[in-house]
């Protein structure tokens, strides 16, 4: 038999409990972000077999790649305030 959590408290539920940083979501979206593009680089290797995957995963990685800017933008203060 495994023994309780010490808390009473699993650790992986309290990790998915736990509130993100906009410097923990700017990783996570940069680390999606990577992994795209090496997937994206990889189905270059095979064009004409992943045509629709392959636009999906460009798109997919547009959008990411325009929520890492505006969470960039929205974590630098604005100098006129």
């Amino acid at each position: 038999m495994s023994e309780p959590p010490e808390n009473g408290v699993d650790s992986d539920s309290a990790a998915a409990n736990e509130v993100m940083t906009p410097a923990m979501r700017l990783l996570e979206l940069q680390s999606r972000h990577r992994a795209l593009d090496s997937k994206i680089a990889e189905l270059h290797g095979y064009p004409y077999q992943n045509q629709i995957l392959l636009q999906r995963l460009k798109k997919e990685k547009l959008r990411l790649k325009d929520a890492i800017e505006r969470l960039k933008d929205d974590m630098i203060p604005d100098l006129n305030a």
